[in-house]
């Protein structure tokens, strides 16, 4: 191996190292613990925990693991910033989206899907949902993972298991995806909503 190939891989190591780092610290800052906290649950050492977040040493796999189950993250999630140039994005204009047509029994609704990414931790989805009067009622679901809506124009009554929540526009509602939920009837002729989804595979 010449010196450049050598200063090369020396390179991509400290980045990998970095980008582990600053990953360490984000996760750890996010749940609000110290280097302290954290060495105490996972048993690796404050000392090594900072030497790790500085890019001052590259950590071991059993060390990563030690550090990501204190986390409760998949292994895999310290490495998301070290292949950046494998990511996918979604830029969706005005007007554009898969337009689709959901038939529920009698009920039919339309929605355009903004967004989907499926990553090997992570489901994420995104839909611009289009509700209009009807005599069949709109359907309920029961999902996994967490569910944001934002109202765009209309409003409605919005059954969450045994609450019933009046959503008019520019409200939002983040829930629980695993209990019982959906539009219970609409008091505007059209109700428009954002949905966005997000799941643990």
């Amino acid at each position: 191996m010449d010196n450049a190939t050598a200063a090369n891989e020396n390179s991509e190591n400290r980045d990998v190292d970095t980008a582990i780092g600053a990953t360490l610290r984000s996760l750890r800052e996010t749940q609000a613990l110290n280097a302290r906290q954290l060495a105490e649950i996972s048993g690796i050492s404050a000392a090594m925990i900072s030497r790790i977040e500085n890019a001052q040493v590259s950590p071991s796999i059993a060390t990563m693991t030690a550090l990501t189950r204190a986390l409760n993250v998949p292994l895999v999630t310290l490495f998301r910033n070290t292949s950046v140039e494998l990511a996918d994005y979604t830029l969706t204009r005005q007007g554009e989206g898969v337009v689709s047509t959901r038939l529920h029994g009698d009920h039919i609704h339309h929605f355009i899907n903004l967004a989907s990414h499926r990553r090997r931790d992570l489901i994420f989805e995104s839909h611009l949902i289009t509700l209009k009067k009807q005599e069949a009622p709109p359907p309920h679901y029961v999902a996994h993972g967490v569910i944001f809506l934002h109202v765009l124009s209309g409003s409605a009554h919005y059954q969450y298991g045994r609450q019933e929540l009046t959503l008019n526009e520019g409200d939002s509602l983040s829930i629980d995806a695993e209990l019982s939920h959906g539009v219970k009837e609409l008091l505007s002729d059209e109700f428009i909503f954002l949905s966005v989804q997000a799941e643990c595979r």
